[in-house]
Parts: structure tokens; sequence; C-alpha cells
């Protein structure tokens, strides 16, 4: 009984990380995710960083 509260806990708590991680996305129009991209980030550009692959 110890393992299926354990586990139910584990599935309960990453369910709730995916919801926040989520909320622009699911509740705010025309919502997304970010870029995670170096070419998106004005910062890393600033610094003059780049993409691996260019």
């Amino acid at each position: 009984m110890q393992t299926l509260t354990t586990i139910a806990f584990a599935v309960a708590l990453v369910a709730l990380a995916v919801v926040l991680l989520g909320v622009k996305v699911l509740f705010v129009k025309g919502g997304k995710f970010p870029s995670g991209h170096v070419h998106d980030n004005p910062e890393l550009r600033r610094r003059g960083m780049g993409c691996h692959r260019d």
C-alpha cells in the first residue's frame, strides 16, 4: 500500500508541474511556449553567443 501511495503522489506532482508550466499555453489566447533557441534570445545575441549549427 505504501508503494501505491508513493506512485500516486509522484504522478500527481508531475501532473501539477505540467499544468503549471503550460498555464500560458492553456489559458492565454494565442499563448505559446517561449523559444529556447539562441537566435531568439536578445541577451545571448548581445553577448555574442551563437548556435552550434551556424
